[in-house]
């Protein structure tokens, strides 16, 4: 039986990205050498068991999601698995021993994202249940109020710890929120925006605030719990994604200058009653004032990210290590100080081609409910993305935020995979219903 052009074009779009693979680990084994100056020096053979594993979960992940949905996105799963290994490369050649963790945890999204696009059938147990998982979801954050730890011993207790194993709720959280506010906004969008002449500038009217009210106190209650761990970051990235899906909801423009106006409201109370807000404005309005203390970070990036020119200084050539976190939350600085501009480029060309798919699989999908999620979805890829590529460059305060798919974290990979896994079943679903129209 003859492959189909897309299941085609998404194999050769994987073998490149194999082969990107191939030649970042073969460069990355050969870092002690070049380092060196000497060919002497021994070739770092362990790093090529991460191109073993990468091909083992690229390979088991796209074969399996093409056997069982043979209509979804071709172009999401090379993009994915593309950017994962990328920031493998940069993580082993950063931190190996937070290498080989989260080459496991590639593994982990991998299956997670499979238990989430293979089963048949549609979501309507994500519709139905929206209160129970949205809760459940708070619930875990919470509970880092009590419970929570910081894997490195020092910082804010985000995370939950057992067994030497660590989960961050609040990335969860993120997920259970877009499924809650696209089922409850696809149900209720006729209580909840009345159609109105000049609907598009109006607020809501009076009439509808009945139904606002479950909404909004859900999404305060998970702003609240993030505000109270000064998670400020996650906080943030909440507020746009609720502003975002309310104006995809209703088309009215209101709800976007409103968040406009609440978020730069937010930002200056944050300001006076924040000390994390205020360092984070301080060290972002002028990071030459401290250069050496409290704005060292985002100095450190910044010279990592000039040091890079076009082409970068080559792989494993930089010296992004003296960046704090360079692993984690700086991780697009080593990016931009060892490929240069053209890997900065390639990698959120890459994080758009995401994106860009959902809101496609959005306009294609046959009821409401689906396009909400697929763009919601789509939404908080690209908006995480922004947030945090904004701030590595000085462009906007940093937050504290992960790159998704090429930082370290197992909580953020993989609920990451699980976001993906989300928009192949509902990219699945959208191409039979372009097939069966024929377009």
């Amino acid at each position: 039986m003859f492959a189909s052009p897309a299941a085609r074009r998404e194999m050769q779009l994987l073998g490149l990205a194999a082969a990107f693979m191939a030649a970042a680990v073969s460069a990355l084994a050969l870092i002690p050498a070049a380092r060196s100056g000497s060919w002497a020096a021994p070739a770092s053979a362990s790093a090529f068991w991460l191109l073993a594993a990468w091909l083992a979960c690229a390979g088991a992940g796209t074969g399996l999601v093409r056997r069982t949905l043979p209509t979804h996105d071709p172009y999401l799963l090379p993009a994915v698995y593309l950017l994962a290994g990328w920031g493998l490369v940069l993580i082993w050649r950063l931190t190996p021993a937070f290498g080989w963790r989260q080459t496991a945890w590639l593994g982990v999204g991998t299956a997670a994202m499979l238990g989430l696009a293979l089963p048949g059938g549609d979501l309507r147990w994500l519709r139905r249940y929206r209160y129970s998982w949205l809760l459940a979801g708070l619930v875990l954050t919470g509970l880092t109020l009590v419970f929570g730890v910081n894997p490195s011993g020092a910082g804010d207790a985000l995370w939950l710890g057992c067994c030497g194993l660590y989960l961050q709720p609040a990335e969860i959280l993120k997920l259970l929120l877009v499924v809650f506010l696209a089922s409850y906004l696809s149900e209720r969008r006729d209580q909840l925006f009345e159609t109105l002449p000049g609907a598009d500038r109006l607020p809501p009217p009076a009439a509808s605030l009945q139904y606002f009210l479950p909404m909004l106190v859900m999404w305060g209650f998970s702003v609240l719990i993030l505000v109270s761990q000064r998670d400020l970051g996650m906080s943030t990235l909440f507020f746009g994604v609720f502003v975002i899906m309310l104006y995809l909801a209703s088309g009215r423009l209101f709800y976007v200058l409103s968040g406009a106006l609440l978020l730069a409201l937010a930002a200056i109370l944050g300001f006076y009653l924040f000390d994390v807000v205020r360092l984070r404005v301080e060290a972002w309005w002028n990071p030459w004032a401290d250069p050496s203390g409290r704005s060292y970070q985002i100095v450190q990036s910044l010279i990592a990210v000039a040091a890079g020119g076009l082409i970068g200084r080559g792989p494993g050539l930089g010296t992004p290590t003296v960046i704090p976190v360079a692993h984690s939350d700086f991780i697009f600085a080593a990016l931009a100080e060892e490929w240069g501009l053209a890997g900065v480029l390639a990698a959120v060309g890459l994080l758009a081609v995401v994106v860009f798919r959902g809101l496609r699989t959005a306009v294609a999908y046959p009821n409401l409910f689906g396009q909400l999620l697929a763009s919601g979805l789509a939404v908080l890829m690209g908006l995480q993305a922004l947030l945090i590529t904004a701030g590595v460059i000085k462009l906007t305060p940093l937050t504290g935020l992960t790159l998704p798919f090429m930082s370290y974290g197992g909580s953020s990979l993989v609920s990451a995979f699980c976001l993906v896994g989300l928009l192949l079943r509902l990219s699945s679903r959208a191409g039979q219903a372009l097939r069966s129209t024929g377009a």
